[in-house]
């Protein structure tokens, strides 16, 4: 009852209008942010006037996520400039490399965009603001997806990659952007919780608990379906690899058990937190106050992804030698012929991408080491 009367008293002034028509109203943040974090006006002020400055937290996830930018934007340079990687595989990780480069600028933005400010925002605006970094994360989510599925198509099928493969790998990097972009974008088109105080959520207050109860479920089965294609690439390389101590299985059984020890680490206190906002109130589940650890802990994921899936290739830690030795003799103005010369070695990642591609026979014996 008490919600209730603080409900009519916070938004009397704006419940009559359409929902659209407040995506500018000045007041409607500060409003429903009392209410979601069950203050009184005198306590969301104190609130606000303790966050107009950088926390301790904010600098830490300020500067991860310019290791994030930096080491995925060395990706991509790695990918773009050397000719050896212009192969489905090395196009699919540069994919991830992107998104999560979108990622950490989003987190960036957003941490500057958070504490007071947020109260200066109108809510159009601060959909924009976490429907950016809902499609950043939500990007590198699906890219992780499409790679294990590129991986078990690859390692299941004869030549995948054939005159159509443009075709192929460009759909599925398409639909993994087009996805992630409605999935953020869907508060902003309408699924939130304006004129419906009651649903909104403790963490993200103009967002409904049922939109990210949606999003959790679309992450959990993402997840499952991730763990489902790699112990079937598991299952598929041990049944032609009988001696489970064999390097190729061990490899393979080494790079399966990171990803998705990594994924599952950083994201499973996200997920649990989200799934607390959805079913307890913030006045019961005071841990929801701290969300913004936990979010900032599952922006590891980004920075760890490109030490997963890029660093195992040695001709990608040649390159990004290479990138690194370049920005460094072009600094001291010296002539930089010998970073460009083309790497001559090629390693087992890329040597199986190559095999993947112009196989005429199911890849059994070969080629483990890509997985």
């Amino acid at each position: 009852m008490n919600l209730c009367r603080k409900a009519a008293v916070l938004c009397h002034p704006v419940t009559m209008k359409s929902k659209y028509s407040q995506y500018y109203n000045n007041s409607l943040i500060h409003s429903y942010y009392a209410f979601a974090k069950n203050m009184t006006t005198q306590e969301l002020e104190k609130l606000i006037e303790n966050k107009k400055h950088l926390t301790t937290l904010n600098i830490v996830i300020v500067v991860l996520c310019t290791i994030i930018i930096l080491e995925n934007l060395l990706v991509l340079i790695a990918v773009c400039r050397n000719k050896k990687f212009h192969s489905a595989m090395f196009f699919f990780i540069g994919n991830l490399a992107f998104s999560d480069l979108l990622a950490g600028s989003a987190y960036i933005a957003n941490i500057f965009l958070s504490g007071s400010r947020t109260f200066e925002l109108v809510p159009v605006q601060w959909f924009i603001r976490e429907g950016t970094a809902f499609i950043a994360l939500a990007a590198s989510v699906f890219s992780l997806l499409a790679i294990a599925i590129e991986r078990y198509i690859a390692i299941t099928k004869v030549k995948v990659y054939g005159s159509n493969k443009t075709c192929r790998m460009f759909l599925l990097i398409g639909a993994c952007w087009v996805t992630s972009i409605l999935l953020g974008g869907l508060p902003i088109i309408g699924w939130n919780c304006i004129n419906n105080l009651p649903e909104c959520s403790a963490v993200l207050p103009l967002y409904s608990k049922i939109y990210i109860v949606f999003v959790v479920t679309i992450f959990s089965i993402i997840l499952l379906s991730i763990v489902i294609l790699y112990v079937r690439i598991y299952l598929i390389v041990r049944s032609s690899h009988q001696e489970a101590t064999n390097s190729p299985a061990y490899a393979l059984l080494k790079t399966v058990t990171i990803v998705l020890g990594v994924f599952i680490m950083c994201w499973l206190p996200a997920f649990i937190i989200l799934l607390l906002d959805s079913s307890c109130g913030i006045q019961f589940c005071h841990i929801l106050s701290k969300a913004d650890i936990f979010f900032g802990f599952a922006t590891l994921n980004s920075a760890l992804n490109p030490v997963i899936y890029m660093l195992r290739s040695k001709d990608m830690r040649k390159e990004f030698m290479r990138v690194l030795c370049c920005w460094g003799v072009l600094q001291s103005g010296r002539p930089a012929d010998r970073c460009l010369v083309l790497l001559k070695s090629s390693s087992s990642m890329e040597h199986c991408t190559n095999k993947l591609e112009h196989q005429t026979t199911p890849i059994m014996q070969d080629c483990t080491t890509c997985v």
